[in-house]
């Protein structure tokens, strides 16, 4: 057992040694560990000073409270518990106070902008003058030419951002698992897919023993449970109880977030405004691709525009196909009916169902396929190891091989090895399905970032990707849907946008790029969910191991766009949702929020009989974090541009290209934020990027009406 599990960066994490007991010990050694390396940066004359006992130092100086904090954040996200609460939110507002210290320590910026006016730095190299860059603007931006009251209310805006932030998560963690539906009458579930049928008695069973479970379905808010449930079935007031209690997530309480988001709003605001800044969006983006606000709210509000017939024409479609199928006169939908409807006409129109597609998608042939694809386009090689939980070995990889440490017997390692020199470029773990203790939705994140060895190589990276996936049931194992298809490809391009990273500074490599690129290495990965080549790698029935037969993938494709304009509208809605709130409503907080949004959203949303509410109370990717995607949501359409835009670079050299994957991987996937996006970009694909990709792959191009 290392002196130090949370601190320790020479091996793989010791899951099992990281209780929540030690916490407060060991991010008190860290943060203490930071505070001397960053006084040895304090201390350096004008004249001791260089680029890498300053700049270099500087980036280095929070290392063990980076990793050591980021496993207590990964913990928190995968198996939270009331003692890592606890442990957790007691050592939040000093790391967080710690954090907002370094960019307005006065005698830190002295040393780092002396350096960088000393002539030396003009013999810097191209990648080492881009962290000073970056060095000097994160001090600017955050504030570092202040005068000290300003100064001291920053770092104060800093910890009650990250708890007031922290707790917005908790609220809807555990709002979301504190509900669930009982149903004991089979006759209820008609309409439902056996599949779905199967993984509600598996979570009766989970929640209400063997005895009782045995004889009930149970449905949850988690997406597994809840998306099949709003699509498929036929008891209308079942529907209904399921999507209210969706609906209302964040809103009632213990779990109510209103006031939560006016405090997060305003303390956003305050702090554009301590820093000069109109609105938080001007703070967030100004070194992103949009640059402003104003650009990003001109660039979804044009996309809108675009999408708004197809939008309108798809929702009269929907109301006129029920009435037709219901005998009674064409009228709004109530917001449980869209998902079932929908399926019905769907299926009518094309005739395919989502389900149809589930058995070809068993998890273990979607990742052993996808693996291979990358191992053809981006020349890497993944080995998949033994794990090992609680003492207990899980024989999963090669034989003989060491196992990995996980965190819940769910979890999968695996390594990842460039296929021409062989060299460990890192390794991953994997934790795809639900519970409790487990936050939503799907995400990527890293645990350590590679730097260059002294043989020349560098040390590998470590990741990790999760998500809440469809699970395996007694006798079947985890069969997907294509959305969850595409979520793993999603999840994976991030992963392979950080394992690839060859820049020689941490802060500089990987996904730490800015937030509206960040998203092209993941979206660029779902192309290939839809490419019968590609599909054929992993698109495999579970039980005869047959492809797609080639009937089906034509249903597939004819139905790939159906509801398009809804899709596009719903991610728009989020987006200026976002802009909205941060840019207008902060400035002058609203009494009714959710009444002053609905207002300024109704060209963005559906009409329904009972008007949802907005996603806001439940919306972590704004404000489950200090930053997030605060002001920033727009970035997935935004990088939805550049992925569609340079896979037609695929489609004309060949989609399994290995020398187009390779220029990707070059050009993209291992230059993190050595150059500006924009010039990444430009070397892949040869010019700037067009939109017209984005609308014509999605159908809502004019030539598509």
């Amino acid at each position: 057992m290392p002196e130090h599990p949370f601190l320790d960066l020479a091996n793989l994490p010791a899951w099992s040694e990281l209780s929540p007991d030690l916490i407060k010990s060991e991010i008190s050694n860290a943060l203490e560990r930071s505070e001397e390396r960053l006084q040895n940066i304090r201390s350096l004359s004008q004249e001791e000073s260089n680029f890498n006992n300053s700049v270099k130092a500087l980036e280095q100086a929070t290392i063990y409270l980076d990793h050591s904090w980021g496993l207590v954040g990964h913990l928190d996200s995968v198996c939270n518990s009331p003692e890592l609460r606890t442990a957790h939110n007691e050592m939040l507002p000093k790391v967080s106070a710690f954090g907002a210290k370094i960019s307005l320590d006065e005698k830190l910026w002295e040393v780092i902008r002396c350096f960088s006016e000393k002539p030396e730095v003009q013999d810097l190299s191209p990648i080492d003058h881009r962290l000073l860059d970056e060095t000097l603007a994160d001090f600017r931006e955050s504030g570092a030419d202040l005068p000290a009251e300003k100064k001291d209310r920053l770092e104060k805006i800093s910890s009650e951002l990250a708890q007031a932030t922290q707790q917005f998560s908790e609220r809807v963690l555990d709002a979301t698992n504190s509900w669930k539906l009982v149903v004991n009458e089979e006759a209820r579930l008609s309409g439902l897919p056996q599949s779905a049928k199967e993984a509600a008695r598996a979570t009766a069973i989970e929640k209400l023993g063997e005895e009782e479970g045995s004889k009930s379905w149970i449905f949850t808010l988690h997406a597994p449970s809840l998306v099949p449930a709003l699509q498929y079935l036929d008891d209308d007031e079942l529907r209904k109880e399921i999507w209210t209690a969706s609906d209302a997530l964040g809103s009632e309480k213990p779990y109510d977030n209103q006031s939560l988001i006016a405090t997060i709003l305003q303390l956003r605001q305050e702090k554009a405004e301590l820093l000069g800044k109109s609105d938080f969006s001007e703070v967030a983006l100004s070194r992103r691709m949009a640059k402003s606000g104003q650009r990003a709210d001109a660039f979804i509000s044009e996309l809108r525009d675009q999408t708004a017939p197809f939008f309108e024409r798809e929702n009269q479609e929907l109301e006129s196909y029920k009435a037709e199928k219901t005998g009674k006169n064409s009228d709004l939908l109530q917001p449980w009916e869209v998902g079932y409807w929908s399926e019905k006409l769907k299926k009518e129109r094309y005739d395919f169902d989502e389900e149809d597609l589930r058995p070809y998608f068993s998890i273990h042939s979607v990742l052993q396929g996808m693996f291979a694809l990358v191992t053809k386009v981006f020349g890497l090689r993944i080995v998949e190891r033994s794990v090992l939980f609680e003492g207990e070995v899980h024989a999963h990889g090669e034989e003989n091989s060491q196992a990995i440490e996980v965190w819940h017997p769910d979890v999968r390692f695996y390594d990842l090895f460039d296929s021409e020199g062989g060299q460990l470029l890192g390794s991953f773990y994997a934790d795809w399905h639900p519970r409790s203790s487990k936050r939503a939705g799907a995400w990527m994140n890293y645990l350590k970032t590679g730097e260059p060895l002294k043989n020349g190589e560098r040390s590998p990276h470590l990741g990790l990707i999760c998500g809440n996936l469809t699970a395996p049931t007694p006798g079947k194992p985890a069969l997907l849907t294509h959305y969850e298809v595409e979520t793993i490809f999603h999840e994976f391009g991030h992963l392979l946008h950080h394992l690839c990273g060859e820049v020689p500074h941490t802060s500089l490599n990987g996904v730490n790029v800015a937030w509206d690129f960040v998203e092209l290495p993941s979206q660029i990965m779902e192309n290939w969910c839809w490419e019968r080549e590609s599909l054929d790698l992993f698109a495999k029935h579970h039980e005869s191991n047959a492809p797609i037969p080639n009937e089906l993938f034509a249903k597939m494709i004819r139905a790939k766009n159906f509801m398009a304009g809804n899709a596009m509208m719903r991610q728009l809605a989020f987006s200026k949702l976002d802009l909205v709130m941060h840019r207008t409503l902060a400035q002058d907080l609203p009494q009714d929020m959710e009444s002053s949004l609905q207002n300024i959203l109704r060209d963005y949303l559906p009409k329904r009989k009972t008007q949802p509410r907005t996603i806001a109370l439940r919306f972590s990717h704004l404000f489950g974090s200090p930053t997030g995607y605060a002001t920033a949501y727009y970035s997935y359409k935004w990088a939805e541009v550049l992925d569609a835009d340079a896979f037609t670079r695929f489609q004309k050299e060949g989609i399994m290209n290995p020398e187009t994957g390779r220029s990707f991987r070059k050009s993209i996937l291992s230059q993190g934020n050595s150059r500006p996006p924009e010039e990444l970009f430009k070397e892949f694909m040869g010019r700037p990027p067009k939109s017209t990709a984005l609308l014509e792959r999605s159908g809502l191009s004019p030539t598509t009406q």
